[in-house]
């Protein structure tokens, strides 16, 4: 596989994708330390444990300094992966422990972005074990950045969010907003994980969901993949019985993405060559478009990002 395609990545979360050195350096630790404290493995037991992994690196993400810093190191991680457009999630409430606003966390990491050499644009973060007022300061940001740097709000990936009253009404305020939203498809909130949002992420559970498959289809709603995440959180065994390929081939919109680059040790070229046997050049250049098709990005922007696909595309052929 040809690892200098461009690429799109749609589903990276800035806490989970600290380079070890910089959280070695900021936390005083040796680069062996940070690495345990850091990055998980294929014995991760739950989604639970995986989420745990972001503890550590939000301790050090507290000043504008590093969040500043981490921003457009991600920013150069991304480049060198041959990305040319991204969207990053951040639980911009997640690091206000030691004074800084919310507005405040947002600009840093925003300036962090400007400062490398690719567009990326936010997605903040709802929490489900934050309490209404907390998830509701959280939607009031989104608006207000809206436009700004932040695209897009992406609901919490835990799916008893949407058993309780206080959940339905912040969907409510969303969608009175106007604000776009990223759901989770998992087997417990099919009933709603396709109300207004044209993307969604997927938590397993709706492989034999037929009816499900076709909505994707017939809407085409994006849908995001993370096969080492999915495989290391035990939403699938392993790649082999990953739903990628199927849903690819029945015409279902899908995209390839890391989640957290550094809690499972992945960048979207690992991520490619773990499906290079499903998967053709072709097919990784139509599931791009996918993606540039399905991201926030202004017309203008996935016009410009398809004629660079195009352009890498006619280049392949002729070095063929």
């Amino acid at each position: 596989m040809d690892v200098t395609i461009p690429k799109v990545e749609l589903h990276v979360h800035l806490e989970g994708s600290v380079r070890i050195s910089t959280l070695a350096e900021l936390s005083g630790l040796s680069l062996e330390e940070a690495s345990v404290k850091a990055t998980t493995s294929s014995n991760c037991q739950d989604w639970k444990e995986y989420l745990s992994y972001y503890d550590f690196p939000i301790t050090v993400m507290q000043t504008k300094e590093s969040l500043r810093r981490i921003a457009r190191e991600l920013s150069e991680d991304l480049k060198e992966d041959h990305v040319i457009y991204a969207e990053v999630r951040l639980f911009p409430l997640a690091h206000t422990h030691e004074g800084l606003a919310g507005e405040e966390v947002i600009d840093a990491v925003l300036e962090g972005f400007q400062e490398g050499e690719i567009p990326i644009h936010l997605i903040l973060c709802m929490n489900q074990e934050e309490d209404v007022k907390r998830n509701v300061e959280v939607i009031q940001l989104t608006k207000r950045f809206l436009g700004k740097g932040v695209v897009a709000l992406a609901l919490p990936e835990n799916e008893d969010f949407y058993e309780t009253e206080s959940s339905l009404e912040l969907l409510k305020l969303i969608r009175d907003l106007n604000i776009p939203f990223i759901d989770s498809v998992g087997p417990k909130n099919m009933a709603h994980n396709l109300l207004g949002t044209s993307r969604v992420e997927y938590r397993g559970g709706f492989v034999q969901n037929r009816d499900l498959f076709m909505t994707l289809k017939e809407k085409k709603i994006l849908l995001e993949m993370c096969p080492t995440s999915n495989i290391q959180t035990k939403v699938v065994k392993n790649i082999k019985e990953h739903p990628i390929g199927k849903m690819y081939q029945m015409g279902i919109p899908v995209c390839i993405n890391t989640d957290n680059r550094t809690i499972s040790f992945t960048n979207l070229e690992k991520e490619y060559r773990l499906l290079s046997s499903q998967f053709s050049l072709e097919d990784f250049c139509t599931m791009n478009r996918m993606a540039i098709e399905g991201s926030f990005a202004s017309r203008e922007e996935k016009e410009r990002l398809k004629e660079v696909l195009y352009q890498y595309q006619n280049q392949f052929k002729e070095w063929r």
